[in-house]
Protein backbone atom coordinates (compact mmCIF):
# COMPACT_ATOMS: atom_id res chain seq x y z
CA UNK A 1 0.00 0.00 0.00
CA UNK A 2 1.43 3.38 -1.00
CA UNK A 3 -1.41 5.87 -0.54
CA UNK A 4 -0.13 7.03 2.87
CA UNK A 5 3.57 6.77 2.07
CA UNK A 6 5.80 9.85 2.01
CA UNK A 7 8.84 10.36 -0.21
CA UNK A 8 11.56 12.96 -0.62
CA UNK A 9 12.86 13.34 -4.17
CA UNK A 10 15.97 15.44 -4.80
CA UNK A 11 16.76 16.92 -8.18
CA UNK A 12 13.00 16.91 -8.66
CA UNK A 13 12.69 19.89 -10.98
CA UNK A 14 13.38 17.95 -14.17
CA UNK A 15 14.54 14.67 -15.65
CA UNK A 16 14.48 11.47 -13.60
CA UNK A 17 13.48 13.28 -10.42
CA UNK A 18 10.42 14.92 -11.96
CA UNK A 19 9.39 11.68 -13.69
CA UNK A 20 9.76 9.75 -10.43
CA UNK A 21 7.68 12.33 -8.60
CA UNK A 22 4.87 12.01 -11.15
CA UNK A 23 4.92 8.21 -10.93
CA UNK A 24 4.93 8.14 -7.16
CA UNK A 25 2.12 10.67 -6.90
CA UNK A 26 0.02 8.58 -9.29
CA UNK A 27 0.34 5.79 -6.72
CA UNK A 28 -0.84 8.06 -3.93
CA UNK A 29 2.56 8.79 -2.42
CA UNK A 30 2.83 12.21 -0.76
CA UNK A 31 5.88 14.16 -1.82
CA UNK A 32 8.56 16.59 -0.73
CA UNK A 33 10.35 17.83 -3.85
CA UNK A 34 13.82 19.35 -3.59
CA UNK A 35 15.62 21.39 -6.23
CA UNK A 36 17.75 24.50 -6.44
CA UNK A 37 15.75 25.85 -9.42
CA UNK A 38 12.68 27.50 -7.94
CA UNK A 39 10.47 27.75 -11.03
CA UNK A 40 10.43 24.10 -12.16
CA UNK A 41 10.10 22.55 -8.71
CA UNK A 42 7.37 24.95 -7.60
CA UNK A 43 5.37 24.31 -10.77
CA UNK A 44 5.68 20.55 -10.36
CA UNK A 45 4.82 20.74 -6.66
CA UNK A 46 1.72 22.73 -7.52
CA UNK A 47 0.57 20.15 -10.06
CA UNK A 48 1.24 17.21 -7.71
CA UNK A 49 -0.03 18.80 -4.49
CA UNK A 50 3.47 18.40 -3.06
CA UNK A 51 5.76 20.40 -0.79
CA UNK A 52 8.64 22.18 -2.52
CA UNK A 53 11.96 22.74 -0.77
CA UNK A 54 14.35 25.11 -2.51
CA UNK A 55 18.07 24.73 -2.08
CA UNK A 56 21.33 23.07 -3.01
CA UNK A 57 21.53 19.51 -1.68
CA UNK A 58 25.29 19.82 -1.25
CA UNK A 59 24.32 21.85 1.84
CA UNK A 60 23.48 19.52 4.75
CA UNK A 61 20.94 22.04 6.07
CA UNK A 62 18.87 21.77 2.88
CA UNK A 63 18.56 18.02 3.38
CA UNK A 64 17.56 18.56 6.99
CA UNK A 65 14.90 21.05 5.87
CA UNK A 66 13.50 18.48 3.45
CA UNK A 67 13.19 15.89 6.20
CA UNK A 68 11.54 18.41 8.52
CA UNK A 69 9.08 19.27 5.75
CA UNK A 70 8.16 15.59 5.40
CA UNK A 71 7.67 15.00 9.10
CA UNK A 72 5.91 18.30 9.82
CA UNK A 73 3.54 18.18 6.83
CA UNK A 74 2.91 14.44 6.67
CA UNK A 75 4.11 12.99 9.95
CA UNK A 76 6.46 10.40 8.48
CA UNK A 77 9.06 9.52 5.85
CA UNK A 78 9.16 6.25 3.91
CA UNK A 79 11.43 6.86 0.92
CA UNK A 80 14.42 9.02 0.08
CA UNK A 81 15.15 9.15 -3.63
CA UNK A 82 18.63 10.71 -3.73
CA UNK A 83 18.64 11.68 -7.37
CA UNK A 84 20.35 15.05 -7.90
CA UNK A 85 23.37 14.77 -10.19
CA UNK A 86 25.62 16.54 -12.67
CA UNK A 87 28.34 15.83 -15.18
CA UNK A 88 31.69 17.60 -15.12
CA UNK A 89 31.61 18.82 -18.70
CA UNK A 90 28.82 20.13 -20.93
CA UNK A 91 29.38 17.92 -23.96
CA UNK A 92 30.70 14.66 -25.39
CA UNK A 93 34.38 15.66 -25.53
CA UNK A 94 36.73 13.83 -23.23
CA UNK A 95 37.66 15.94 -20.23
CA UNK A 96 41.34 16.74 -19.79
CA UNK A 97 41.79 16.15 -16.08
CA UNK A 98 44.81 18.47 -15.98
CA UNK A 99 42.81 21.33 -17.53
CA UNK A 100 39.67 20.79 -15.47
CA UNK A 101 39.05 23.56 -12.96
CA UNK A 102 38.94 22.78 -9.26
CA UNK A 103 35.50 24.40 -9.14
CA UNK A 104 34.20 21.93 -11.74
CA UNK A 105 35.75 19.04 -9.84
CA UNK A 106 34.31 20.15 -6.51
CA UNK A 107 30.88 20.78 -7.98
CA UNK A 108 30.66 17.28 -9.45
CA UNK A 109 31.85 15.58 -6.26
CA UNK A 110 29.54 17.79 -4.21
CA UNK A 111 26.34 17.00 -6.08
CA UNK A 112 27.00 13.38 -7.02
CA UNK A 113 28.55 12.14 -3.78
CA UNK A 114 28.48 14.60 -0.87
CA UNK A 115 24.77 15.34 -1.38
CA UNK A 116 23.93 11.62 -1.25
CA UNK A 117 25.76 11.27 2.06
CA UNK A 118 24.11 14.40 3.47
CA UNK A 119 20.68 13.22 2.34
CA UNK A 120 21.07 9.77 3.87
CA UNK A 121 22.39 11.18 7.15
CA UNK A 122 19.48 13.61 7.39
CA UNK A 123 16.79 11.09 6.45
CA UNK A 124 17.80 8.05 8.49
CA UNK A 125 16.24 9.00 11.85
CA UNK A 126 12.84 9.57 10.22
CA UNK A 127 13.14 6.48 8.01
CA UNK A 128 14.04 4.27 10.98
CA UNK A 129 10.99 5.53 12.85
CA UNK A 130 8.68 3.74 10.41
CA UNK A 131 8.43 0.33 8.80
CA UNK A 132 9.42 -0.73 5.30
CA UNK A 133 11.50 2.38 4.65
CA UNK A 134 13.85 2.69 1.71
CA UNK A 135 16.56 4.76 0.07
CA UNK A 136 16.98 4.60 -3.70
CA UNK A 137 20.03 6.39 -5.10
CA UNK A 138 20.41 7.36 -8.74
CA UNK A 139 23.84 6.03 -9.66
CA UNK A 140 24.80 5.23 -13.27
CA UNK A 141 26.25 2.60 -15.54
CA UNK A 142 29.35 4.74 -15.02
CA UNK A 143 29.30 3.43 -11.46
CA UNK A 144 29.79 -0.10 -12.77
CA UNK A 145 32.04 0.41 -15.78
CA UNK A 146 34.50 3.11 -16.92
CA UNK A 147 33.25 6.16 -18.78
CA UNK A 148 36.49 7.73 -20.07
CA UNK A 149 34.99 11.02 -21.36
CA UNK A 150 34.20 12.09 -17.78
CA UNK A 151 36.49 10.36 -15.27
CA UNK A 152 35.36 12.51 -12.33
CA UNK A 153 31.68 11.72 -12.94
CA UNK A 154 32.69 8.05 -13.18
CA UNK A 155 34.62 8.30 -9.93
CA UNK A 156 31.64 9.76 -8.08
CA UNK A 157 29.25 7.12 -9.37
CA UNK A 158 31.63 4.31 -8.43
CA UNK A 159 31.79 5.88 -4.97
CA UNK A 160 28.00 5.99 -4.70
CA UNK A 161 27.78 2.32 -5.68
CA UNK A 162 30.35 1.49 -3.00
CA UNK A 163 28.40 3.53 -0.47
CA UNK A 164 25.15 1.72 -1.26
CA UNK A 165 26.73 -1.72 -1.08
CA UNK A 166 28.53 -0.93 2.16
CA UNK A 167 25.45 0.55 3.87
CA UNK A 168 23.12 -2.23 2.72
CA UNK A 169 23.71 -4.64 5.58
CA UNK A 170 23.81 -2.20 8.49
CA UNK A 171 20.76 -0.27 7.28
CA UNK A 172 18.77 -3.43 6.63
CA UNK A 173 19.39 -4.40 10.23
CA UNK A 174 17.61 -1.19 11.26
CA UNK A 175 14.72 -1.66 8.83
CA UNK A 176 15.88 0.53 5.91
CA UNK A 177 16.57 -0.94 2.47
CA UNK A 178 19.11 0.98 0.39
CA UNK A 179 19.61 0.26 -3.30
CA UNK A 180 20.61 2.07 -6.49
CA UNK A 181 19.47 2.41 -10.07
CA UNK A 182 22.26 2.46 -12.65
CA UNK A 183 20.91 3.80 -15.93
CA UNK A 184 22.79 4.33 -19.13
CA UNK A 185 22.24 7.61 -20.98
CA UNK A 186 18.87 9.08 -20.06
CA UNK A 187 17.21 11.77 -22.19
CA UNK A 188 17.30 14.55 -19.60
CA UNK A 189 18.81 18.05 -19.39
CA UNK A 190 21.95 16.43 -17.94
CA UNK A 191 22.97 15.27 -21.43
CA UNK A 192 21.61 18.23 -23.38
CA UNK A 193 25.04 18.95 -24.84
CA UNK A 194 25.33 15.39 -26.17
CA UNK A 195 21.81 14.72 -27.41
CA UNK A 196 22.44 15.73 -31.01
CA UNK A 197 25.48 13.46 -31.25
CA UNK A 198 23.50 10.53 -29.84
CA UNK A 199 20.68 11.06 -32.31
CA UNK A 200 23.09 11.44 -35.23
CA UNK A 201 24.69 8.10 -34.33
CA UNK A 202 21.35 6.37 -33.83
CA UNK A 203 22.24 5.71 -30.19
CA UNK A 204 19.10 4.86 -28.18
CA UNK A 205 18.43 6.92 -25.08
CA UNK A 206 16.44 5.90 -22.02
CA UNK A 207 13.36 8.00 -21.35
CA UNK A 208 13.15 9.72 -17.99
CA UNK A 209 9.91 7.84 -17.34
CA UNK A 210 11.60 4.47 -17.92
CA UNK A 211 14.35 5.46 -15.47
CA UNK A 212 11.66 6.50 -12.99
CA UNK A 213 9.96 3.13 -13.44
CA UNK A 214 13.24 1.53 -12.39
CA UNK A 215 13.21 3.65 -9.21
CA UNK A 216 9.72 2.33 -8.47
CA UNK A 217 10.96 -1.20 -9.16
CA UNK A 218 13.91 -0.77 -6.79
CA UNK A 219 11.60 0.45 -4.03
CA UNK A 220 9.14 -2.41 -4.53
CA UNK A 221 11.83 -5.09 -4.83
CA UNK A 222 13.24 -4.12 -1.41
CA UNK A 223 16.56 -5.88 -2.02
CA UNK A 224 19.32 -4.42 0.19
CA UNK A 225 22.35 -3.30 -1.82
CA UNK A 226 20.75 -4.09 -5.19
CA UNK A 227 22.19 -2.34 -8.24
CA UNK A 228 19.50 -2.13 -10.91
CA UNK A 229 20.88 -1.68 -14.43
CA UNK A 230 18.60 0.30 -16.74
CA UNK A 231 19.06 0.02 -20.50
CA UNK A 232 16.80 1.01 -23.41
CA UNK A 233 14.10 -1.57 -24.13
CA UNK A 234 14.87 -3.74 -21.08
CA UNK A 235 13.31 -4.28 -17.70
CA UNK A 236 15.62 -3.37 -14.77
CA UNK A 237 18.29 -6.04 -14.34
CA UNK A 238 20.03 -6.76 -11.04
CA UNK A 239 23.79 -6.41 -11.47
CA UNK A 240 25.81 -8.91 -9.43
CA UNK A 241 29.40 -7.72 -8.87
CA UNK A 242 32.01 -10.44 -9.02
CA UNK A 243 33.61 -11.48 -5.77
CA UNK A 244 37.31 -11.02 -5.12
CA UNK A 245 39.81 -13.83 -4.58
CA UNK A 246 40.49 -14.70 -0.97
CA UNK A 247 43.89 -15.35 0.54
CA UNK A 248 45.80 -18.41 -0.58
CA UNK A 249 45.55 -21.17 1.97
CA UNK A 250 48.82 -21.97 3.71
CA UNK A 251 49.45 -25.69 3.31
CA UNK A 252 53.13 -25.98 4.14
CA UNK A 253 54.07 -26.73 7.72
CA UNK A 254 57.31 -25.97 9.42
CA UNK A 255 59.41 -28.91 10.54
CA UNK A 256 59.53 -29.21 14.25
CA UNK A 257 63.03 -29.15 15.62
Amino acid sequence: MTERRVAIVTGAGSGIGAATARRLRARGVRLVLVDREAGPVRRLAGRLDAVAVLGDVTDPEVNERAVRAATQHYGRLDLLHANAGRMTGPGPDTIDITAMTLDAYSATVGVNLDAVVHGIRAALPALRAGQGAAIVVTASLAGLTPYPPDPVYTMTKHAVVGLVRSLAGPLADSGVVVSAVCPGFVDTPLIAGMRAAFFADGFPLISADDAAAAVEHAWSAAEPGALWVVQPGREPIAYRPAGVPGPRAVTATRESR
